[in-house]
């Protein structure tokens, strides 16, 4: 047994230090292409909204002045700024519009970390799109393992997108700058002393969760130019008697840490977000959408609807009662099955339009969450959805969904995440139809791109 059996914080820092882009199978980088675009949508749709706004006006305030400062793109207002700045709010942005992708196993939203820290400094460094895409794949083979290893437990109270965001972050930073495995090492100890998100904002509709994803995808960013200049970090930051694992987890396994590196890829099993609201969700919304369809039903025949659920989804969803705000809305079971009821859809219009109308807030009422022994047990390798869709006339019909639009088994095709593109830039006014034309064309030759430059004109 070598030492990196010992150690598998070191064995997923030199993986993600090590990894080249001619390792990765074709099927891995056309999804990092894919998720690519879709990030770049959520981050403009993400344009107007107040925390968003907020966060990009600090960063204009605290960064370097002038358009063309730092040769990193802010998407939101097209301006230039230096890596960290860009990093900042295209994360913050990205994680608006709660379209951002997911991956199950570990629940956390890598995009929304790893595409920030990536494409900053690889604009900033001028650096090709197969070593984009490189770093993008190191990025959220290291996040999604971090997620893993620090499980179920973790996930009740702390926000995993701003924990092992962090050093997802970092492990794409860091292969940008060709950090050396001892480097990585150093910037994963930076990044996780760093990395940090409680849910308790949830309560309150409070800004944080945009907070979250900034600081995760910045603080990831500075561990790695740190790491680049020498700076050291924890060698066990992770798996240590006083790390992440210890401080944040009481089922934490470092095993996941370095399970099926270079065999696994766990890109690969991230979801696409359909609908506009948190994905715990999605699976009671499919199955109810499944059941009115399949009754012809409309908002006004149902008394009462009974959502099977896993106890994460208790444990996020729950403290929404009385939602105050849009994001908020995002946050309550009752007011997406009300709008999956009476709109069929839950996206960013339905949400922005309807989430305060009497009608939803009547039908939210009907809306119950309820443990379920399968559910809780399959998840979170498995998102199941069951309903129970009570009827005025007595019937009650049950509706039941193995894989939620939008995961591997169920996936978006390009010519769909195209679309959800359009809508998600176009409710935002952040670009154009042409602009997004462009930009898709961008996307799909991104391997052959001899640098990254700008996503958007000036």
């Amino acid at each position: 047994m070598n030492d990196h059996d010992n150690h598998p914080g070191q064995t997923l820092a030199t993986f993600a230090a090590t990894l080249q882009f001619d390792q990765i199978p074709a099927a891995v980088l056309l999804r990092a292409q894919d998720l690519f675009l879709d990030w770049t949508a959520c981050a403009l749709a993400g344009k107007g909204a107040r925390p968003v706004e907020a966060i990009a006006a600090f960063a204009q305030q605290m960064g370097p002045a002038g358009l063309a400062s730092g040769g990193a793109e802010i998407l939101i207002s097209r301006r230039q700024s230096t890596p960290l700045f860009a990093a900042l709010v295209n994360a913050a942005s990205s994680h608006y519009a709660e379209q951002d992708d997911v991956h199950n196993g570990s629940v956390f939203h890598p995009a929304t970390v790893v595409f920030p820290a990536a494409l900053a400094v690889a604009q900033a460094l001028g650096c090709s799109g197969q070593q984009f895409l490189t770093a993008v794949v190191a990025g959220y083979e290291v996040g999604i393992r971090v997620g893993e290893f620090l499980g179920r437990s973790h996930y009740k109270v702390f926000h995993t997108t701003g924990t092992a965001g962090t050093l997802a972050a970092a492990a794409a930073a860091g292969r940008l700058l060709n950090l050396t495995p001892q480097q990585m090492q150093d910037a994963f100890g930076s990044a996780g002393t760093q990395a940090a998100g409680l849910w308790e904002f949830l309560r309150d509709g409070a800004d944080s969760k945009q907070l979250h994803a900034a600081k995760a995808a910045a603080d990831g960013l500075t561990s790695a130019y740190l790491a680049s200049a020498g700076f050291t970090g924890a060698a066990r930051i992770l798996e240590g008697a006083q790390g992440m694992g210890v401080g944040m987890s009481s089922d934490a396994d470092p095993a996941k840490l370095s399970a099926g590196l270079g065999q696994r890829w766990a890109l690969a099993e991230t979801s696409f977000k359909y609908h506009a609201a948190c994905r715990h969700t999605h699976p009671a919304a499919d199955a109810l959408l499944q059941v009115m369809t399949a009754h012809d039903l409309t908002a006004q025949q149902i008394v009462r609807v009974d959502a099977f659920v896993h106890q994460a989804a208790i444990d996020v969803l729950g403290p929404v009662v009385k939602p105050q705000t849009v994001h908020q809305a995002k946050f309550s079971m009752g007011t997406v099955l009300a709008l999956i009821a009476r709109f069929k859809a839950a996206g960013l219009s339905e949400f922005s339009d309807h989430f305060e109308d009497d009608a939803t807030v009547e039908f939210r009422a009907k809306v119950q969450m309820v443990l379920d022994p399968e559910i809780d047990q399959a998840y979170p390798a498995r998102w199941i959805g069951k309903v129970a869709v009570h009827t005025g006339d007595g019937r009650i019909l049950h509706g039941r969904v193995d894989e939620p639009k939008g995961d591997p088994g169920n996936t978006l095709d390009r010519g769909e995440l195209e679309q959800k593109a359009l809508r998600l830039s176009s409710f935002s006014g952040a670009a154009t139809a042409a602009e997004m034309a462009a930009l898709f064309d961008t996307v799909r030759a991104l391997a052959n791109a001899p640098k990254m430059e700008r996503l958007l004109p000036a």
